[in-house]
């Protein structure tokens, strides 16, 4: 089994991101430690959030105050919902955690059983809890967790292919070539994608883009691929490789079929309703670019905006870390396509949008009245008592792959760099 621990300054993005796969139906609560009930057991955001208000209200100077943890057994372990509740249990009072207030949610939208936990790191006194050797002591209480319960234990080995998997190019670094298979032999076994566009989007994030290129060969027209290295600014920083370099899977035949098949598989998947749902609450509770990419990046969702020279939005594609599937924003919606983030970012007219899936319980009674309404937005701001977090692995701490953040100050500034040259050149 493995344990990724992350840490943020966003218990709102947390806490929404799990209560979105409930309602949804792709999740359930499993256990609630130290939390204040509700007379009928369903949860809002706002009523998870209210048991953690005093924990945050006695610390304000932490700035990562939110634990995210998820525990993964292997694939192959069957591991049923008491179990999971043990094991949560102990992992949290081995680590520290026990007399903290947490919450365990269950997954059950993809294959692999797991579970994610969610609290805070001050106690309620507001002292922070201590973080020391961390990594190692979750590792001992992993591997005394699989001796427990009988589960396949995850081995040094696993754990290096998985680094070696997912890291972005560094062409300054040498040997481009073997960085860039370490990638593309292996993204298919973990993401979705349905066309190259979306495929590039993905491969951004690690320093990579693709290219078609055509040819004659005996009179017949063929197409191939190249896969060309990219710096931190996404140009190009190298020559470019051909795809049968990294074996046929690589190769524009074999992504076509796979982008067919991948089309299947995500026609009628429930995680489309919440990242759909996810964005939307995102683009109707920011005002720019920044905004709006921070919020996403703090529930594990990459934002790859594609422009021209002239700095028109022509593509938004959304990479979703959680359920390991990238979208095209006018796949998602009418409403989430590039049309409307241009006009909204680049000539200020703010897209009229559905209200996105409400994070209420499905069944409420009077007996609540004592507990908050739900005011997402509101409570988002009192309870981030720091800055945001800049980068994907910031947001949820190893939750995702390893690849880069962005600087979104220096984009914005250039965007809005973009736009005043655009109106100097029409005087």
């Amino acid at each position: 089994m493995i344990a990724k621990i992350g840490r943020s300054g966003n218990l709102y993005g947390a806490l929404a991101y799990n209560q979105l796969k409930v309602e949804n139906e792709n999740g359930q609560i499993l256990f609630a430690n130290k939390m204040i009930e509700t007379a009928n057991g369903h949860y809002s955001v706002a009523q998870l959030a209210q048991s953690f208000a005093p924990y945050l209200i006695a610390n304000r100077n932490t700035e990562k105050h939110t634990l995210h943890i998820s525990l993964n057994p292997d694939p192959n372990d069957k591991v049923s919902d008491d179990k999971f509740r043990e094991m949560a249990e102990q992992y949290m009072r081995e680590m520290g955690y026990g007399e903290q207030p947490f919450v365990v949610f269950k997954h059950t939208d993809i294959d692999r059983s797991h579970i994610h936990i969610v609290s805070v790191c001050v106690d309620e006194e507001g002292k922070k809890i201590s973080d020391k050797f961390e990594k190692m002591r979750s590792m001992n209480v992993c591997r005394e967790l699989e001796r427990k319960h009988g589960l396949i234990p995850a081995t040094d080995k696993e754990h290096r292919q998985n680094d070696k998997v997912f890291r972005p190019v560094n062409y300054k670094a040498g040997d481009v070539k073997s960085q860039i298979a370490s990638v593309v032999r292996h993204l298919p076994n973990y993401y979705k994608f349905q066309t190259l566009g979306e495929y590039n989007a993905l491969l951004s994030l690690f320093n990579i883009t693709t290219e078609k290129v055509e040819g004659e060969l005996q009179g017949q027209l063929r197409q191939g691929l190249l896969y060309i290295p990219l710096n931190e600014k996404g140009e190009r920083a190298g020559h470019p490789f051909k795809a049968s370099l990294f074996g046929k899977d690589a190769g524009l035949p074999a992504l076509e079929l796979y982008f067919a098949k991948c089309k299947t598989d995500l026609k009628d998947s429930p995680t489309k309703q919440t990242l759909q749902s996810a964005v939307t609450i995102a683009l109707k509770s920011t005002t720019d670019e920044m905004g709006f990419k921070k919020q996403l990046a703090e529930q594990g969702i990459n934002v790859v905006v594609r422009r021209n020279d002239t700095g028109r939005i022509y593509g938004m594609t959304f990479i979703d870390h959680n359920s390991k599937a990238v979208w095209n924003g006018s796949r998602l919606s009418k409403e989430l396509s590039a049309n409307a983030f241009n006009d909204y970012w680049n000539n200020n007219i703010k897209p009229e949008i559905k209200e996105p899936v409400e994070l209420q319980p499905k069944i409420s009674t009077s007996n609540d009245a004592d507990l908050p309404a739900e005011e997402p937005h509101h409570l988002f701001d009192f309870l981030t008592t720091g800055k945001h977090e800049d980068g994907l692995i910031e947001a949820l701490g190893g939750l995702l792959p390893e690849a880069q953040g962005e600087d979104y100050e220096e984009q914005d500034f250039a965007n809005k760099m973009k736009k005043k040259k655009k109106k100097g050149s029409r005087l």
